[in-house]
């Protein structure tokens, strides 16, 4: 929880306002909030109230899991943002060379498991002993059948 400024206090959402605009279940921006990834602090009824800027956040916390990175990284990308303002332009760019690299080796791996499905199909065994799909770290086939240690 963020102590708020008595300013902000009209400009605050709330969690159905939040859940409406970023198309993202009150259920989620729990787990969000849990997760520290967004911020929010308590009205005088005890109701949870967010910054403006959670909805920026939200929208960098959605692409970021569309393309595959795991909510830690996510994290930390977010707490090297100042509170209390969206991501900019420029923010975005700087969290985005990061995972630059990660969704590249995404693509890669995903276009060597589609080419290693296209020969699966050919011999439709699924062998734990052969099948690059079944059994994907057995660096050994690559020597041939039977024992090689």
């Amino acid at each position: 929880m963020t102590l708020i400024n008595a300013d902000d206090i009209g400009k605050a959402l709330t969690v159905g306002e939040v859940a409406e605009r970023s198309g993202v279940a009150v259920s989620a921006l729990h787990f969000y909030e849990k997760k520290g990834l967004i911020q929010t602090w308590r009205s005088a009824g005890n109701q949870r109230r967010y910054h403006r800027d959670v909805l920026r956040r939200v929208a960098v916390i959605k692409v970021a899991q569309r393309i595959g990175i795991p909510l830690g990284e996510i994290a930390d990308a977010l707490s090297e943002l100042p509170d209390g303002r969206s991501p900019t332009a420029r923010d975005w760019k700087r969290l985005s060379a990061k995972w630059r690299g990660h969704l590249n080796e995404r693509i890669h791996d995903l276009t060597v498991l589609r080419d290693q499905l296209d020969q699966c199909i050919g011999c439709g065994c699924l062998s734990i002993k052969a099948c690059r799909l079944r059994n994907p770290y057995d660096t050994l086939s690559e020597e041939g059948p039977g024992p090689h240690i």
